[in-house]
């Protein structure tokens, strides 16, 4: 594992266009709100990247103080679909997943992907199958993913 150079995180060297800055992928649910709260506020405040959060319905989705190049992104299951192609409603972890699959696809390739810093915060299955993606056709290194503590054991 190659290691980056030390970089300095101060207000002003933050706010460089050319600072290196940390990706994040952030994927959590209704559930772990608390532990994403923690997460976001512990990044540096050049933090990029993107956080999903899935929820059952539009009245969970609040303002969630993030770094200010993260994109947060709420997912409501109320209003999706499950499989493409059939009435059923979204099940819970399966919005999650597809949108941390599309955006590790189309975000996380080449070289530079590898040092994306990957926190998934929700239930044992969307976790177990995003982990599958990123380190089977992504390539992404397992030990580059943080999941709860609850699930290390399993996935």
């Amino acid at each position: 594992m190659t290691t980056l150079p030390a970089t300095a995180h101060d207000e002003s060297s933050c706010r460089s266009r050319r600072h290196a800055r940390a990706q994040h992928l952030v994927v959590a649910d209704e559930k772990s709100l608390l532990d994403l709260e923690l997460v976001l506020a512990t990044l540096p405040l050049c933090a990029s990247g993107r956080v999903f959060i899935e929820v059952p319905d539009a009245t969970w989705i609040r303002r969630i103080p993030a770094p200010l190049r993260m994109t947060v992104t709420w997912l409501d299951r109320s209003a999706r679909r499950g499989a493409p192609g059939t009435a059923e409603l979204c099940r819970p972890g399966a919005a999650m997943t597809r949108s941390a699959i599309a955006y590790a696809d189309e975000m996380l390739c080449g070289d530079e992907s590898h040092g994306t810093n990957i926190t998934l915060l929700a239930g044992y299955v969307a976790t177990a199958d995003i982990v599958e993606h990123l380190t089977g056709a992504v390539g992404i290194d397992r030990d580059r993913i943080t999941v709860s503590e609850a699930l290390r054991p399993y996935v």
